[in-house]
């Protein structure tokens, strides 16, 4: 009762609106999220974490905005961003659709096409908890080898989450990334953590995007990332992106290239067989 009470009164103070009533919203294991119902008769969402790293939430707004700004996939408004919490609008849950999943394949493709300005991103940000390295590099290969799979190796090899064997197999893909990453496409505006659980079904029936690791990349990590760990109408989301923007031949032989970061990333954060699956996605390239 005292978090919600401290809770409802920084939303208050952000948002200059009286909150009438809070709830816990589930799931994250990150951040601890609050339905706020505010006087006016809207609601929010707030995301708090106690000492969260420096510049953590203002990563995360920079995305949202940023992807937004491309006019494609939904992302919710806004409210409010300061160091230890964010607020975003609310999207009152609804079930997957195949309407949704196919507009949202469509969005996708729309939001990728707005581009961006390199590889990379001004500044930094977080994947989860991990650093996320963007400083940019004049090709994907260059920048995904760099700043996307090399320090998450060297990382999870350090925490014994990975073996200097496991390691080895996923550098003699590092080694070969320029053939195996097929033909150069343009600079796409990527989310870069677009696992299901980031993906918010409304009950408008519009699949909403949160939680960016937004940078400039490649347009095939968020559909290798979706396909990762499973999300309803998966190959409706993936034809209705190929419709609007056909994606290049052999781009199905490239999704496990895709999946090594999300993959080093969860065997830093987490250990457990991470690391093993990412070295199998690695062998499966060679």
């Amino acid at each position: 009762m005292a978090r919600m009470t401290g809770t409802a009164a920084r939303g208050e103070q952000l948002l200059g609106v009286a909150v009438v009533s809070t709830t816990p919203v589930a799931g994250g294991d990150i951040c601890t999220s609050t339905r706020l119902r505010l006087s006016d008769g809207r609601s929010a969402v707030i995301k708090t974490r106690p000492q969260a790293p420096a510049g953590f939430f203002a990563a995360e707004a920079r995305g949202l905005r940023w992807l937004r700004d491309a006019g494609g996939a939904a992302v919710p408004d806004l409210l409010a961003v300061d160091d230890d919490c964010l607020v975003l609008s609310w999207i009152e849950p609804g079930r997957p659709t195949t309407e949704a999943a196919e507009s949202l394949g469509r969005a996708l493709a729309a939001t990728h096409a707005a581009g961006a300005d390199e590889f990379g991103a001004a500044q930094d940000g977080y994947i989860g908890l991990a650093p996320l390295p963007n400083r940019p590099l004049p090709s994907w290969p260059e920048f995904y080898a760099s700043r996307r799979v090399m320090p998450y190796v060297r990382a999870a090899v350090q925490r014994g989450a990975l073996t200097p064997d496991e390691a080895d197999v996923i550098e003699t893909v590092v080694k070969r990334i320029h053939t195996l990453a097929g033909d150069p496409e343009p600079v796409a505006r990527v989310h870069g953590d677009l696992w299901s659980g980031n993906v918010v079904w409304g009950q408008d029936d519009t699949a909403w995007i949160i939680d960016p690791a937004a940078h400039g990349g490649h347009r095939e990590t968020d559909l290798a990332m979706l396909s990762l760990f499973g999300i309803t109408h998966l190959q409706r989301i993936l034809d209705a992106y190929d419709e609007a923007a056909p994606l290049a031949e052999g781009w199905e032989d490239r999704v496990a290239l895709h999946q090594l970061h999300p993959l080093l990333v969860h065997a830093v954060l987490f250990g457990g067989g991470y690391g093993a699956r990412a070295a199998d996605a690695a062998r499966s390239l060679l």
